[in-house]
């Protein structure tokens, strides 16, 4: 490999996650506004397999090298940036190109880690933590002292749900599939049960229903979570990973008097419609800044359930797919 180039992993065409190739590619252009980081890890989520399969509602321009969350050490910036500087470890949501050696980023899309944070598991503050403090915070307005149920909450945002649920006072109840699963959610401070007639569970447990439910699974797991809503309660939907979208008639919205809320964290970074990234700055940062102080207070721990080399990328995506993981799956490039 010469100096001119790089080590990546490169889509050339809507695929199947496993038909991505490694393979070296030149290195991509220093740009005004962008920054040029030495990745040092990558996450591995399920959305990069309807991304590469063009099944996401946000389409790469082809090629491109897949990958939106990245740690790593900043190693050149353009004349115009002044967030950051060379040497710095950062963080953050980007728009892909993780999965290689060398990622240009826009300066926005970056945060300081700052010292004594590990940066495998800086990976959940890229878009998990962001995203679960944004689907409670900006969108349902949890309160003290309310009852948040939360869905796959040993998964990437379910746990990151269950500890940002617990850090603003709320009496978390989180469904996770294993008895392993479980004991993780207990031990960050939330009360935990299987998803076996979890509504039953649930009705009992908060005394008549929850305030809040937090839904990355979708399918099965919609229609009794609705069930579980006291009046004026609000189900924050953020993803599909039981594989069905579920429909929801609004009769019942009317007759129980409750909300359902979609949170897109995509939104904020500059991956709607309408790139906002700039206009969401200020809000991004603060939540950022609230999560790293939570961080460093132990009220939160992100969790790194397995770090894979990038060679094994399609193994990563695998521990994701099977569910086993606990936390976030991360590529070490």
């Amino acid at each position: 490999m010469s100096d001119d180039n790089m080590r990546a992993i490169i889509c050339e065409k809507w695929c199947d996650y496993d038909d991505l190739t490694l393979t070296d590619m030149p290195r991509p252009a220093l740009q005004p506004g962008h920054v040029r980081v030495a990745v040092r890890y990558a996450g591995v989520s399920f959305a990069t397999t309807l991304v590469v399969a063009g099944r996401y509602q946000r389409k790469p321009p082809l090629p491109f090298v897949p990958g939106t969350e990245i740690t790593g050490e900043v190693i050149e910036v353009a004349d115009d940036v002044t967030r950051c500087k060379a040497g710095d470890i950062v963080f953050g949501a980007i728009d892909w190109g993780g999965y290689a050696q060398e990622a240009v980023v826009p300066a926005v899309n970056l945060h300081l880690l700052g010292a004594g944070l590990d940066m495998a598991a800086a990976i959940g503050l890229a878009i998990s933590y962001p995203t679960s403090y944004g689907g409670l915070v900006w969108r349902a307005n949890i309160q003290p002292g309310e009852f948040l149920l939360v869905h796959g909450a040993a998964g990437g945002v379910g746990l990151a749900a269950v500890e940002i649920g617990v850090a603003l006072g709320a009496k978390v109840i989180g469904v996770a599939s294993s008895a392993e699963k479980r004991a993780v959610v207990e031990a960050r401070g939330a009360s935990a049960i299987d998803g076996a007639d979890f509504k039953t569970q649930v009705m009992g447990m908060s005394g008549g229903g929850v305030d809040v439910v937090y839904d990355p699974v979708g399918g099965g797991v919609a229609r009794p979570s609705i069930s579980c809503l006291k009046p004026d309660g609000r189900l924050v939907t953020i993803g599909y990973a039981g594989g069905d979208i579920p429909e929801i008639g609004f009769n019942i919205l009317l007759v129980k008097n409750i909300s359902v809320m979609g949170f897109n964290y995509g939104e904020y970074v500059g991956w709607g419609l309408e790139d906002l990234r700039d206009t969401y700055a200020p809000r991004v940062n603060a939540a950022q800044a609230q999560l790293l102080t939570w961080w460093r207070e132990g009220k939160i721990q992100p969790t790194v359930h397995s770090c894979l080399p990038l060679k094994q990328f399609r193994e990563a995506m695998a521990e994701v797919q099977k569910r086993r993981a606990i936390g976030r799956v991360v590529l070490e490039i």
